[in-house]
């Protein structure tokens, strides 16, 4: 018997039972389509986030002062001191806290940063009005603030907000400038925010000290270097207590999410790849039946001089046959199921072709696997008991 004609007779069988070739075929198709439509959905997190934190630049460092030992903070110049070398092209020592802004009967709380005149290049903000925080606010603790977009509206509605004056915590600033839209990033929404100067904000929030310094490297080959030189200065100004600072890379942040997500795509996976084995068991039961069913039918093909391997590629072929097309189906409700999510759940999903070739790959593997015992116990029967059975 050729294969065609093998093939023949497996689509003959399944059409025979459309129902059951059905039912039999749903765990493959719900596996294939769980194993493209999870996998997609973390990849395209692990991208969203790839690219966010991309968008920062990677020749990013952060310092953050943890304050214990003997000498717990480290004031704004100092800051300034130890950032202050060739290689660090900005440098932006501050300080982050939430409080409520009020102008009249309008009132929100927000994200107030106190900060220097290098925040604006460091964190990629550009001026939609007015002026940024300058040397001489910081010298002369100046009641001056820069909005974010979204704080301007929320607070002054259409009106011009800079010139007019606003509360924060009860105290009065006046509004020396607006920032463009940026949108959300990792750490929320970049426009909901107030930027002062960094010695005001100590004033305001009582709170002497530097929390944490942005700092953007000039080369990012030379990422390590100032790394190193950072963390010389930093233990000379903390006396070798290196619990009191930490210098954190955004690559490294990069680095880490990515390991993270690759794990959790793998056991997205793994755990979709469980319905394809129960998918595999499903045919390996059906397959068994069927070799019961055509118990006479094997015995008279027998008989008229098919051999035991025409028999095992016959069943085989059936089984590989349920998967196979279990396989196609799942792949196409699998992207079905992506795009959906990425339209009404406005998630980022990432489709891979490597990952459907290697989930339809896998059905038709368990079709082989699980067709072997019915299509070996069919080729075993032998033809005056097959033709004996009622």
């Amino acid at each position: 018997m050729n294969l065609s004609q093998a093939f023949k007779m497996a689509a003959k069988s399944i059409l025979a039972n459309k129902m059951r070739s059905l039912l039999t075929m749903l765990g493959i198709i719900i596996g294939v389509a769980a194993v493209i439509a999870l996998v997609g959905v973390g990849q395209g997190t692990t991208k969203s986030v790839t690219d966010q934190v991309q968008s920062l630049g990677t020749n990013l460092l952060t310092v953050s002062i943890t304050g214990r030992g003997s000498k717990t903070t480290l004031d704004y110049k100092e800051a300034e001191e130890i950032t202050n070398t060739p290689d660090i092209e900005f440098a932006a020592p501050y300080n982050q806290s939430n409080a409520t802004v009020k102008n009249g009967s309008e009132s929100t709380s927000v994200s107030v940063v106190g900060t220097t005149a290098d925040y604006l290049d460091v964190k990629d903000y550009s001026i939609a009005e007015g002026r940024f925080v300058a040397q001489i606010d910081l010298d002369y603790y100046q009641k001056i603030a820069v909005l974010g977009s979204t704080t301007a509206t929320d607070l002054f509605g259409t009106a011009d907000a800079v010139g007019q004056s606003f509360l924060i915590n009860g105290v009065r600033y006046k509004v020396v400038g607006v920032l463009a839209t940026k949108g959300s990033s990792l750490t929320g929404s970049n426009d909901e925010i107030v930027i002062i100067p960094i010695t005001t904000s100590e004033r305001l929030f009582k709170s002497k000290g530097v929390k944490s310094i942005n700092v953007q490297v000039a080369d990012s080959k030379k990422m390590d270097a100032v790394t190193t030189e950072l963390e010389t200065a930093l233990g000379k100004k903390f006396r070798g207590d290196t619990n009191s600072y930490r210098v954190f890379n955004q690559q490294d942040l990069l680095d880490s999410f990515s390991s993270i997500s690759d794990t959790l795509s793998l056991a997205l996976g793994g755990v979709a790849a469980i319905s394809l084995l129960v998918g595999g068991i499903g045919i390996m039961n059906i397959m068994l039946v069927s070799v019961t069913e055509r118990t006479r039918e094997i015995g008279i093909r027998k008989a008229i001089g098919a051999k035991k391997r025409d028999i095992m590629i016959q069943f085989l072929i059936e089984s590989i046959a349920l998967s196979g097309l279990g396989g196609v189906l799942g792949i196409g409700i699998g992207i079905g199921a992506a795009e959906l999510v990425e339209k009404f759940a406005s998630m980022t999903v990432v489709l891979s072709i490597p990952i459907m070739g290697l989930a339809f790959g896998f059905s038709v593997f368990i079709g082989v696997v699980f067709g072997l015992f019915p299509a070996n116990k069919a080729s075993s029967l032998r033809p005056i008991e097959a033709l004996r059975f009622e």
